[in-house]
């Protein structure tokens, strides 16, 4: 599928007008059918809902409905998914065939996700709600110990290896980096939160032993909410944001024990939860004591 398109422009530079082309991501809708198996007193049939319809950059769409499916808590593994493939005209619809002994939560379908590229997932109302879906609730152990030198070599490593932004600039990242600080896994797409679900399902397909808690998490924007959420029902321990986190991003990573590091970039950084993993090392006439948040 393509991912961007070449379109005619008009670059304004002063009093300067040229007509040129420029490559634009491309946003098309994606729908995610869950087809699954339900009993009706001694007999059992198959029933189909759509769970999602998401705006997001064609590619990946199997990783990404893997993604979104496990990070939500509908389904545990790829183990209980059938069949996966595309339908309609343009490919933008995914259906997903569970196996006739999956176990699902059905109530979580009773809510359809209807989500944007720039929203995120809706209804979820709070942190306490949240703990009780999350297969890594009781806290992430462990994990990596980094340094700063690691984490400040991510952002350009991110650069390298992302391929579309280059020509756009209009899409965010999600990457996944090993001890050695190279690339594990990498998805891009016009909705960060969709960016992470590609990471997520692409790590369930490809059998990466879960929790990810020995892989770093970079995210190329701002760290949500939703984000964290994501990434703690992946059992990651440390991400990473070249952009901000929010005040409720932070609390939850916190209450998980992850490590969040915000504003990532020129050789400086926030840590704020999680300092414990990031080896620190003193700089001269630096002020004060470090503190571990």
């Amino acid at each position: 599928m393509k991912e961007t398109i070449e379109l005619p422009i008009l670059r304004l530079t002063g009093s300067v007008a040229l007509g040129l082309s420029d490559q634009v991501a491309i946003e098309e809708p994606l729908e995610i059918r869950l087809n699954y198996s339900k009993s009706r007193g001694m007999h059992r049939s198959r029933e189909e809902k759509t769970v999602s319809i998401t705006m997001r950059t064609p590619g990946s769409d199997f990783d990404l409905a893997f993604g979104f499916l496990f990070s939500e808590g509908i389904i545990k593994s790829v183990d209980q998914v059938e069949e996966i493939k595309h339908c309609g005209d343009k490919g933008n619809i995914v259906r997903l065939f569970l196996r006739d002994d999956a176990k699902i939560d059905l109530s979580k379908l009773e809510r359809h996700f209807y989500t944007s590229s720039s929203c995120g997932v809706c209804g979820k109302t709070s942190i306490e709600a949240l703990m009780t879906q999350n297969p890594y609730s009781d806290c992430i152990e462990g994990g990596l110990e980094i340094s700063q030198e690691f984490l400040y070599h991510l952002p350009k490593a991110l650069d390298e290896a992302q391929k579309v932004f280059a020509h756009t600039g209009g899409l965010h990242a999600s990457a996944l980096f090993d001890a050695r600080g190279e690339v594990t896994l990498l998805r891009e797409d016009v909705g960060r939160h969709n960016a992470l679900d590609k990471v997520i399902g692409a790590s369930l397909r490809e059998g990466l032993e879960l929790p990810l808690k020995n892989l770093v998490l970079l995210l190329s924007g701002r760290a949500s909410f939703e984000l964290i959420q994501k990434a703690s029902m992946a059992g990651i321990s440390i991400v990473a944001a070249i952009g901000a986190p929010s005040s409720l991003a932070v609390e939850l990573a916190k209450k998980l024990n992850i490590t969040l590091v915000g504003f990532l970039r020129n050789g400086k950084m926030n840590v704020y939860s999680g300092s414990d993993r990031v080896r620190i090392y003193e700089m001269e006439n630096s002020p004060g004591e470090t503190r571990r948040y």
